[in-house]
């Protein structure tokens, strides 16, 4: 009996001495106790942003012949069509309306210059946090000024812009008509005049204004997408 307990001491001391071994996470072949080895994988591409371009089930119509040259026109030119006209491309009376209203109001002539009107869209577009305007006429900034710093800065807060005192005017008058149109009085239509800006003028930055207030709404609404490519252009 003595000789028996003395025995279980022994193993006792010697399973002390010889901890039993156990795998551990990262060991030989990446195997842990009791689970399958982890396997190493490429990561999945990002899927594309702009699929689907909205959120409604609004299926294309049959373009006119008006559009489907518009459109070429537009893949002759950019490389692409512009997704907010594939939007609107469920009605053909809605995107001729919409087309005709951007193109007389952005490259049309005006006393305000095409990269003018574009930072009062993305100005107006800022206040409204609208993903699509700004990430498609933020480009736009960039590529007309050649100035990506300008561009991003008016995405983000065009105060932050080193503005001549024409553009700040103007863009005040925009942002300020896009939150509390009802406060705007004489005096802003003043400062306008102050800053060099015409009765047109003024006329033309209300309309740009405007038409980017309702723009920003609808692709809010539909959770519309912009094309990928705007993001790295000008850069």
């Amino acid at each position: 009996m003595a000789k028996a307990r003395k025995s279980a001491k022994t193993v006792s001391r010697a399973a002390v001495a010889r901890p039993v071994l156990r795998a551990v996470k990262g060991g030989r072949n990446g195997k842990q106790a009791g689970k399958a080895p982890i396997k190493s994988s490429a990561p999945k591409p990002a899927a594309a942003d702009d699929m689907p371009i909205i959120a409604l089930d609004l299926p294309p119509a049959k373009l006119n012949p008006a559009m489907a040259a518009y459109f070429k026109k537009c893949q002759d030119k950019l490389g692409f069509v512009p997704n907010v006209l594939k939007a609107y491309a469920f009605d053909m009376a809605k995107l001729e309306s919409f087309a005709a209203l951007y193109n007389d109001l952005m490259l049309a002539g005006s006393g305000l210059s095409k990269l003018e009107r574009e930072m009062i869209a993305v100005a107006v577009s800022s206040q409204n946090r609208c993903y699509y305007c700004l990430v498609a006429h933020g480009a736009a900034v960039r590529l007309l000024s050649g100035d990506p710093l300008l561009g991003e800065q008016m995405v983000m807060n065009y105060r932050a812009a080193r503005l001549s005192k024409r553009q700040r005017a103007m863009l005040d008058f925009a942002v300020k008509l896009t939150a509390q149109p009802w406060a705007v009085e004489e005096n802003d239509r003043e400062r306008l005049r102050r800053a060099g800006f015409t009765e047109r003028d003024i006329w033309d930055i209300a309309a740009v204004a405007g038409f980017f207030n309702l723009s920003n709404r609808v692709a809010s609404a539909t959770d519309m997408r912009p094309n990928t490519v705007y993001h790295a252009q000008t850069r």
